[in-house]
C-alpha cells in the first residue's frame, strides 16, 4: 500500500494538471449549445440571442443546435451524456427540466439536477393565456365559466407533456377548479400553429413565443401569469387581478454544463453570460420579446435548480400526474 502511494499521488497531480491546462486553453474550438426544443420557441430565442454575443466574448463560435422531443428530455439527455469539457452545453427551460425529474420517462437516463453543473440563468419571461379569437371569452372569469360548462372539452396546447406550458395549465386548473383537455406537442411553435389554425382552444405560453402574434386577429390575449403586468402587454391584466389568487409564475431559461465540467470553465462561461447580458443589443432584444436577461453565478444557478424541483413537486402531486 505504501509503495503505491507515490504513484497514486502522481496520478492525481497529473489529472489536476491536465484539468487546469484544459481550462486555461478553453475554448480553442466551437462550443455547441443544445436547445431541447424546435426552432421558434422561447428557449430557442434565448439561446440565439446570447450565442452571437458569447461567441464574440469567447472568440469562438457558439453553435446553436436544436434537439427536440420528449418535452426537452432528448436534448437534455444528450448534454448530460456528453464529455464534461465545456464544448457541449444546454440552454433549457428550468421549469421543464425540473418537472421532467418529477415525471421521468422510461427513456430518461440522467438525474436532474445531479447530471448538470449550473452555469448561469439566461432569461426570465411571463406567460400569457391566449385563446383563439372565435372562442366566446374575453377574460379569465369568462374562460373559467366556459371551462366549467364544457367539463373537460376545452383544449390547451403545450410544448409537451411535463413542459412548463403544460404545468402552468395544470396549475391553472387546480387554482380555478376547472378541467381542461391537454394536447401536447413537440414544442411551442407547433402548438401555436395549431392554436392559430383552430385545432386547440388556448395556450399558456411564454412572451418570446407569443410577441410576434400580439396583433394576430385569430388570437386573443386575456391574461398574464406573473404578479405584475407584463411591460410588453400593459393592457392585459394578470390572473390575480382577475380573481385567481396566489398565481405568480414565470418561465426561466438556464445554461447548464455536464456534471464534472472543470470549475474554471464553468466560471469563465458564467462571466461571459454576465457580460453578454449587459450588452445593449441583448437587452433590447429581450425587451422586444417581453423577457429579461437575468444572469447568475454558478452557485446561485445550482440553488435555483433545486428550488425549482420543490416548486413543481406540489403541482405534480396535487394534479396526480404520472
Amino acid at each position: 500500500m505504501m509503495k503505491s502511494l507515490p504513484r497514486v499521488l502522481v496520478g492525481v497531480a497529473l489529472a489536476i494538471t491536465t484539468t487546469i491546462a484544459a481550462a486555461a486553453t478553453w475554448p480553442d474550438g466551437p462550443v455547441k449549445m443544445i436547445v431541447p426544443y424546435p426552432p421558434g420557441g422561447a428557449t430557442d430565442f434565448s439561446a440565439r440571442a446570447y450565442a452571437d454575443e458569447l461567441g464574440k466574448i469567447l472568440k469562438q463560435p457558439i453553435v446553436v443546435e436544436n434537439k427536440a422531443g420528449a418535452a426537452g428530455e432528448i436534448g437534455a439527455q444528450f448534454v448530460a451524456n456528453s464529455k464534461p469539457d465545456g464544448y457541449t452545453v444546454l440552454l433549457g427551460a428550468l421549469g421543464s427540466l425540473a418537472i421532467n425529474s418529477l415525471l421521468p420517462s422510461k427513456q430518461q437516463q440522467y438525474k436532474f439536477p445531479d447530471a448538470f453543473d449550473g452555469v448561469s440563468m439566461a432569461t426570465s419571461t411571463p406567460l400569457a393565456v391566449v385563446v383563439r379569437s372565435d372562442l366566446p371569452v374575453n377574460n379569465i372569469q369568462e374562460l373559467i365559466a366556459l371551462a366549467k360548462k364544457e367539463k373537460g372539452q376545452l383544449s390547451f396546447g403545450s410544448a409537451g407533456y411535463g413542459s412548463s406550458q403544460h404545468m402552468v395549465g395544470e396549475k391553472f386548473q387546480l387554482a380555478t377548479g376547472t378541467k381542461l383537455l391537454h394536447v401536447p406537442y413537440k414544442g411551442s411553435g407547433p402548438a401555436l400553429t395549431d392554436l392559430i389554425g383552430g385545432q386547440v382552444d388556448m395556450v399558456f405560453d411564454t412572451m418570446p413565443t407569443l410577441m410576434g402574434h400580439v396583433n394576430n386577429p385569430k388570437l386573443r390575449f386575456i391574461g398574464v401569469t406573473t404578479k405584475e403586468r407584463a411591460a410588453s402587454l400593459p393592457d392585459v391584466p394578470t390572473l390575480k387581478e382577475q380573481g385567481v389568487n396566489d398565481f405568480d409564475v414565470s418561465t426561466r431559461y438556464v445554461l447548464l454544463a455536464p456534471s464534472g465540467t472543470p470549475k474554471a470553465i464553468v466560471e469563465q462561461l458564467s462571466q461571459a453570460m454576465k457580460r453578454a447580458a449587459e450588452v445593449p443589443r441583448i437587452q433590447k432584444a429581450m425587451v422586444s420579446q417581453g423577457a429579461d436577461a437575468v444572469p447568475t453565478s454558478p452557485a446561485d444557478t445550482d440553488k435555483a435548480l433545486k428550488d425549482e424541483v420543490e416548486i413543481w413537486s406540489s403541482v405534480v402531486k396535487n394534479a396526480d400526474l404520472k
